[in-house]
């Protein structure tokens, strides 16, 4: 059994920023007491086909110190039970909904540019979350949330209608190879999912560096009747200036590949 590695003091007592350490933990100890659990909503016992697939990897003594020390008050665990967002936020302000944030580094450079709009992040890879809140704690910025955990269950089980002002789904999974397209998040159901959490209104934004998946979140998105284009000929948008430009994405620029974003409003049946 492969053992699971965590931040540990270094000898002395001294903490060595960005360093990981092996740390054995006895059998069912949680790997951060007072941060994000492992399977909040023992989401696998559902059988259902996973746009997502958690990954194992280092956390960084800094990521281990945010999640122990911000997880309760800023974190929020998917595990099914209905959710207030203005006590959330501790305010009636505006939430959007970031499904899939990496490290996080866009997603705070976003919240720390719009304060008057609250971000509800969700990921499952932990040292992404300890990041976030670190960069969040660092920028002194009190809009965001970071939720652990499967987003399909927090749109169905936890939101209530029209509580969101947004949806983003930057850079996801493209599951490129045929057989696991299933496996891709833009689809009609979850888009019809979503479309009752979202207020009329509400703008969804979407943006991939995988061509053929691009192509395909614009055909799904254009036959959706609770969607509408915000670009007049009906294509892709050009990046908005308040998505960052990440590393991850100037990476694949460099290489040459094309970004395009995605802008839809949802809309009241008898709009259009």
């Amino acid at each position: 059994m492969n053992t699971p590695e965590v931040p540990r003091p270094a000898p002395g007592g001294e903490h060595h920023p960005g360093e990981s350490v092996r740390h054995t933990r006895a059998k069912g100890e949680p790997r951060f007491p007072d941060g994000p659990k492992a399977d909040p909503a023992g989401s696998h016992f559902e059988r259902r086909i996973r746009s997502f697939q958690p990954r194992r990897s280092r956390v960084t003594a800094g990521q281990a110190d945010a999640l122990q020390r911000l997880w309760s008050r800023w974190g929020l665990d998917i595990d099914g039970h209905a959710v207030d967002l203005g006590e959330l936020f501790g305010n009636d302000g505006p939430v959007v909904l970031e499904i899939g944030f990496g490290m996080g580094e866009a997603t705070a450079q976003m919240a720390a540019a719009d304060p008057d709009t609250n971000l509800l992040a969700v990921d499952v890879h932990t040292p992404g979350q300890g990041n976030l809140l670190n960069l969040a704690d660092r920028a002194g910025t009190d809009n965001v949330r970071v939720a652990n955990g499967d987003a399909i269950i927090l749109l169905r089980e936890m939101l209530k209608p029209d509580s969101l002002a947004g949806l983003r789904v930057f850079f996801p999974d493209p599951w490129p190879k045929k057989r696991h397209h299933k496996r891709r998040l833009i689809q009609p159901e979850f888009l019809s999912l979503a479309a009752t959490r979202l207020r009329p209104g509400a703008t969804v934004h979407c943006a991939t560096d995988w061509e053929p998946y691009a192509e395909q979140m614009l055909d799904v998105l254009t036959a959706h009747p609770d969607f509408e284009n915000t670009q007049a000929d009906g294509g892709f948008a050009p990046r908005p200036a308040f998505r960052p430009l990440t590393r991850f994405e100037g990476q694949g620029l460099d290489k040459g590949h094309v970004v395009n974003d995605l802008l839809f409003r949802r809309v009241q049946h008898g709009d259009r």
